[in-house]
């Protein structure tokens, strides 16, 4: 499998009529070896066009979730736009639109088959050489594209990450929510392999200071924010899960997160390798 494979149920959703339902394409992943590694229905509602919106939460692969996904959307011919509600760097060999002008950005769109639609930040982010969210909003976007993947959370590069009230950013009319965390992050202590650490208290009560980030503690903290309804996922991936170790905690994780009563698919392997396998 690979990068898109993680929206498996977006097809669902959208045959369902939670998102549009005037399918315009079906997107049937490329193959690892042996895999398929895509699934993707795109859709446009019929008489308004509004194209599916994915969301990439977490840490660990946000931003290589959402641009292996257009690649993998361009070879079908899809159009995908990728914007951001917070921030991210630029897409290498990928065109930035910068400005609040449509028919730049359908150009793009039309010669490229992928834009990155995105104004440069302000301040220290800025400085940094971060882009931040486009003068067109999300919902405009929709009209000139078959795919809007949007990057809704930060993590300072960690490969784990909690979540204060005011995150993540996630757009009103998404279609899917995908949470991506990273398996270099399962047995490091808590404290240095996760983004806000300190909410881990107040989540699970344990002091993060002494804690390991087990693949269970992991999946515990996760389902806790669910509960209290901090993210609501509708697919989880965890990333960076290469070989039979990590491959053996991604697992571990996913049977602790049922137990935990999260019923999202969980996917687990390499989202750069384009090969994600669900667990």
């Amino acid at each position: 499998m690979a990068a898109a494979e993680v929206a498996e149920k977006c097809g669902d959703h959208l045959d369902n009529g939670v998102a549009p339902a005037k399918k315009n394409a079906q997107v049937d992943g490329i193959v690892g070896d042996n895999e398929p590694v895509a699934r993707v229905g795109l859709a446009a509602t019929a008489g308004c066009g509004l194209a599916p919106v994915i969301a990439a939460i977490g840490s660990g692969g946000k931003t290589t979730l959402l641009r292996s996904l257009a690649a993998e959307l361009r070879e079908r011919g899809a159009r995908t736009v990728l914007a951001t509600t917070t921030h991210f760097m630029p897409f290498e060999s990928i065109e930035t639109v910068s400005s609040g002008n449509k028919a730049e950005v359908e150009a793009v769109l039309e010669r490229d088959g992928i834009v990155c639609a995105a104004a440069p930040a302000a301040g220290r982010v800025g400085a940094a050489g971060k882009l931040g969210p486009s003068p067109i909003a999300i919902d405009e976007l929709r009209l000139l594209a078959d795919m809007v993947l949007v990057e809704a959370d930060g993590s300072k590069r960690l490969p784990l990450k909690l979540h204060e009230g005011h995150e993540p950013v996630v757009p009103a009319d998404a279609t899917a929510i995908v949470c991506v965390l990273g398996a270099s992050g399962f047995g490091q202590p808590l404290a240095t392999a996760c983004h806000r650490t300190e909410l881990a208290s107040e989540l699970l009560g344990i002091d993060p200071s002494e804690t390991a980030a087990t693949p269970e503690l992991v999946a515990r903290l996760l389902a806790a924010e669910i509960e209290r309804g901090t993210i609501a996922p509708t697919h989880i991936v965890v990333n960076q899960a290469e070989g039979d170790d990590a491959r053996e905690q991604a697992t571990a994780f996913a049977e602790e997160l049922r137990a935990c009563g999260v019923k999202a698919p969980v996917f687990a392997g390499s989202i750069r390798n384009h090969a994600l396998e669900r667990v």
